[in-house]
């Protein structure tokens, strides 16, 4: 039988995009500044109005549906042309508003990102970030961020993706551990060092398996899913480790390792869907990122370690 939809507003989508995006009626309450009770009923009232599930309900919170994903578009696109609206009527001024959810590697995003957001956010009072650092577990393609900074850029027509930089990686040591270990002057070398690195079975992304691309049989006995850890043993003496040289080069105690023979280039990349790349929240915040990597691309390139090498 046929059910005649009733209709919603666009209050109604806001709330709708509030839950895909967190998944939670709770952390949608927060965003929306309200509470759990009224995001719930508003949800319940624009499936009603729309005579359909938009989400399936369970213990790890709100899935969106089929249909729920394919109104995501719809809604997003309705939020654009409200916020460019407000933008033009705002007597000229630039207005970036509502929310932006960026997921991000942990070495980007602790040791680079981290302090240069907070001026980012400072110039843009009518936008809430939300910065995630467990990029493993989160998904575009699912709605858990808005954009992300990756190792890769997915060539598909579902995502827009800008390169925000290459960076070079090295092999670093402590002067401590270098001066009461044997000498390094070749690749064959490291095989009587002890290695630091990521744990081989949880590497969720290619471009993190360093050690295979430096040498074959080359691995790590001590190793950490985290690059703080792996920074901080590094500093500790323990042995050597693969690091991009913008979070090692602040560290003096800190040596690179046959530098002009031995790194790696890798590539950031900004990712997020086509319907969201002329959002102007993602447009601002991509901007500032590039802006950003842009001024710190010594860093990024190691120049200094190679002219030292």
């Amino acid at each position: 039988m046929h059910r005649m939809m009733r209709r919603f507003t666009w209050d109604d989508l806001q709330f709708f995009l509030a839950v895909a995006r967190n998944g939670q009626l709770s952390a949608a309450a927060r965003q929306l500044r309200t509470n759990h009770a009224t995001v719930s009923r508003r949800i319940d009232r624009l499936e009603q109005a729309l005579a359909t599930r938009l989400f399936e309900r369970n213990p790890r919170g709100y899935m969106l549906t089929a249909i729920g994903e394919r109104l995501v578009e719809s809604a997003e696109s309705i939020e654009r042309e409200a916020t460019n609206f407000r933008s033009e009527a705002s007597s000229g001024a630039s207005q970036v508003a509502g929310v932006v959810r960026l997921s991000t590697l942990e070495g980007f995003g602790n040791f680079f990102l981290a302090d240069r957001l907070p001026r980012f956010a400072r110039s843009h009072a009518n936008l809430a970030i939300e910065l995630v650092t467990i990029q493993q577990i989160v998904s575009l393609s699912r709605r858990e961020a808005d954009m992300s900074i990756t190792l890769t850029s997915p060539r598909t027509d579902f995502y827009h993706y800008e390169k925000i930089t290459t960076y070079r990686l090295f092999i670093y040591g402590s002067r401590a551990y270098l001066e009461s270990h044997p000498p390094i002057e070749r690749r064959e070398d490291l095989l009587a060092h002890r290695l630091i690195g990521y744990i081989e079975d949880m590497i969720f992304t290619p471009g993190l398996d360093y050690h295979r691309e430096i040498m074959p049989g080359l691995r790590a006995s001590y190793q950490s899913s985290s690059i703080h850890a792996q920074l901080h043993a590094t500093l500790s003496g323990i042995g050597l480790c693969v690091l991009p040289n913008f979070i090692a080069s602040p560290y003096p105690d800190l040596v690179p390792v046959m530098a002009r023979e031995v790194f790696l280039e890798r590539d950031y990349w900004c990712v997020c869907h086509q319907d969201l790349a002329t959002a102007p929240r993602i447009q601002a915040l991509t901007d500032f990122i590039k802006m950003e990597a842009r001024s710190a691309q010594s860093e990024f390139l190691g120049d200094l370690v190679l002219d030292r090498g």
